[in-house]
């Protein structure tokens, strides 16, 4: 089989980032779910309580089903992924974060759109040989300017509840426990 001569590099990685979510994070969308319908249908709103249950069943796709991997290329014309192909002229600058594990790679466009596109890089030795590559053609950012949407996002964030944090406090209180039937 050919290879293309005119891509440069490409990989393929899921869709977005991905992490199994245990029911607790289900129970926390449904009881903030719940809590929020209470307040909108007691202040009269109740047409509001269908975007809040669609937001849930959103949130609950998202999280139960796993994304499908896909083929990314990077060409000598621009950046092709998931479908979606974007010229080296319409392209301002790239960072990455991480997520889940895995590092994520988001390209900005120019304005006035300022189209974000974000792959999922599985490893390190490919952010680094993306890093060389992307280098070539537009600017890294090393720290993103965050915008005001970013910093809420991140607030909101911080209010989940990390399944590891709840593991590590069920266990505590499992030795807890045994620690006081111990003692009796």
């Amino acid at each position: 089989m050919n290879e293309n001569p005119q891509v440069k590099f490409s990989w393929r990685a899921p869709l977005r980032p991905f992490k199994k979510q245990s029911m607790l994070i289900l129970k926390f969308y449904l009881t903030v779910a719940f809590l929020l319908s209470l307040i909108v249908f007691f202040f009269g709103d109740k047409i509001l309580i269908i975007p809040i249950w669609a937001l849930v069943f959103i949130f609950y796709v998202l999280t139960i089903t796993p994304p499908p991997n896909v083929e990314n290329k990077i060409t000598t014309f621009g950046i092709d992924a998931a479908g979606v192909t974007l010229r080296w002229e319409m392209l301002s600058h790239f960072y990455f974060g991480k997520r889940f594990g895995f590092y994520t790679l988001t390209i900005v466009s120019r304005s006035p759109y300022f189209y974000h596109l974000y792959l999922v890089v599985p490893t390190e030795e490919m952010k680094k040989k993306l890093i060389t590559i992307l280098s070539s053609h537009l600017l890294y950012q090393e720290a993103p300017q965050k915008t005001i949407t970013d910093k809420m996002l991140d607030w909101v964030s911080v209010l989940i509840p990390d399944e590891e944090e709840v593991s590590k406090e069920e266990d505590l209180r499992v030795v807890s426990e045994k620690l006081r039937r111990a003692s009796l």
